[in-house]
């Protein structure tokens, strides 16, 4: 069985699906990040998010499951949505499971920070105000 899960799609996310895939019996301690839709940026009201993915987004995401289960050696999941999502949609899940809380929330921590620097998906933000900006290109 693979130790990673990593899927991008328009799907409304579940975070039992990355919570059920990486916990296993030896593991004392599966820690989960949702990113979520917030109402404000920089100031700014916003309303919603359309999300955009370059075609071999899942395969970046796959590669920094990879990477971090490897270097880990622990399960990891992650899964990112696109499309148009709302104020309290989840646009970003993962999760680690460990023997101890300590090396599960750095592996957790990590794996967010990879994927938010190295998979190519782009927000729109649009605001209250009308106007809307792209974020990350």
């Amino acid at each position: 069985m693979s130790d990673i899960l990593a899927a991008v799609t328009g799907d409304p996310l579940d975070p039992s699906t990355v919570d059920e895939f990486v916990w296993r019996s030896d593991a004392g301690a599966v820690v989960s990040f949702q990113g979520i839709v917030r109402d404000h940026d920089g100031g700014k009201g916003v309303v919603s998010l359309d999300y955009r993915a370059h075609p071999e987004a899942e395969t970046f995401l796959r590669e920094c499951c990879e990477e971090v289960a490897r270097t880990t050696g622990l399960r990891v999941a992650a899964q990112h949505r696109v499309g148009s999502l709302t104020i309290g949609d989840l646009a970003l899940i993962a999760a680690v499971a460990a023997p101890h809380r300590a090396e599960a929330f750095a592996a957790c921590a990590e794996l967010v920070e990879i994927i938010k620097a190295r998979v190519p998906i782009w927000k729109r933000q649009h605001f209250t105000d009308g106007d809307s900006e792209w974020v990350g290109l």
